[in-house]
C-alpha cells in the first residue's frame, strides 16, 4: 500500500491534507476514490485513508485530502531507540549505510570524522540534506512510523560524547579481541537506547579507540572478518534487532 508521511498539525478530525509534493505524487499515481492509501504522522502512527477531494481556492486547485477510515500503531517501529554514528565515506557507501540503518530500525543517524576518513571536510550541509532525503525515501518503502533525521556532529569528540549517553553505548573497533557483540547485548539487556558507532574506511586508530573507552563506550567486535565500512552498520543494526526481538 502507497505511503505518505505527514505532520501531526495537518491532521483534523477524520481528514489530512497532504503536502504538495504528495498530492502531485498521488496524480501521478492515478489513485482513485475508491483506493486506500496510509498517511503517517512520523510519531508512530498510521491513519488508513482514502481520497476526500482536493482544497480550491482563486488559484485554482491545491493540495489533496485524505479521508481517516482507521488509525493504528506503526507496526514498523522497533521498541528499542538505536542511533547509528556513522564515520564519513566517500561515494555512495554513505547513502548506502543510511538506507540500509533506515530499514533495519535506527532511529536517527549522526555522521561523524575521524582521523582516517578519507571524504572531503566541509560538505556536511550537502551530505545532511541530500541523505534525510534518501532516509524518508526509505521509510517511506520499509514501513517505518518514524522518519530518522540525519545529522552531522561538529568532531569525533562531540560525536563520542554524545554517543556514550545512551543506555548501552557500543564502538565497534576492528581490533577488539575479546567482546563480542552478542556479550554486550547480553551484558546491556533491557536497555531503551542503544548507540553503534562504526569507523571509516581506514578504521579507527587507536587513539579514538582509548577516547571511546575513557567515556566508559563498550568495545566491541563484529567478528574476526573485517566489515566494509557500510556494512558493518547494518550488520551491528540487525544483530541488535533480532536480539531484541524485532527482527524475528
Amino acid at each position: 500500500m502507497t505511503r505518505f508521511f505527514t505532520q501531526p498539525q495537518n491532521i483534523t478530525g477524520d481528514v489530512i491534507q497532504l503536502s504538495d509534493e504528495d498530492s502531485a505524487h498521488i496524480r501521478s499515481l492515478r489513485l482513485r476514490p475508491s483506493e486506500e492509501f496510509i498517511v503517517c504522522d512520523g510519531e508512530g502512527r498510521d491513519y488508513i485513508c482514502r481520497l476526500a477531494g482536493r482544497v480550491y481556492s482563486a488559484e485554482g486547485p491545491g493540495p489533496a485530502m485524505a479521508e481517516i477510515i482507521e488509525s493504528k500503531p506503526t507496526a514498523g517501529e522497533p521498541d528499542v531507540e538505536c542511533t547509528v554514528y556513522l564515520a564519513l565515506a566517500k561515494g555512495d557507501r554513505l547513502d548506502y549505510a543510511v538506507q540500509k540503518s533506515v530499514e533495519l530500525g535506527a532511529r536517527g543517524i549522526v555522521l561523524f570524522r575521524s582521523e582516517r576518513c578519507v571524504s572531503v571536510p566541509g560538505e556536511n550541509a550537502k551530505k545532511t540534506s541530500r541523505l534525510d532525503r534518501i532516509a524518508l525515501e526509505a521509510a517511506k518503502q520499509c514501513g517505518r512510523g518514524r522518519i530518522p533525521r540525519v545529522t552531522a556532529a561538529a568532531s569525533f569528540k562531540e560525536a563520542m560524547e554524545q554517543a556514550s549517553k545512551a543506555d548501552l553505548p557500543l564502538f565497534f573497533y576492528e581490533a577488539e579481541e575479546e567482546l563480542s557483540i552478542k556479550a554486550a547485548l547480553e551484558s546491556g539487556a533491557g536497555a531503551a537506547s542503544i548507540s553503534i558507532v562504526t569507523g571509516p574506511e581506514g578504521g579507527f586508530s587507536e587513539r579514538e579507540a582509548a577516547f571511546a573507552a575513557s567515556l566508559w563506550m563498550l568495545t566491541v567486535s563484529l567478528g574476526p572478518r573485517i566489515l566494509r565500512c557500510e556494512t558493518a552498520p547494518a550488520a551491528a543494526l540487525a544483530v541488535i534487532m533480532y536480539h531484541t526481538g524485532n527482527l524475528a
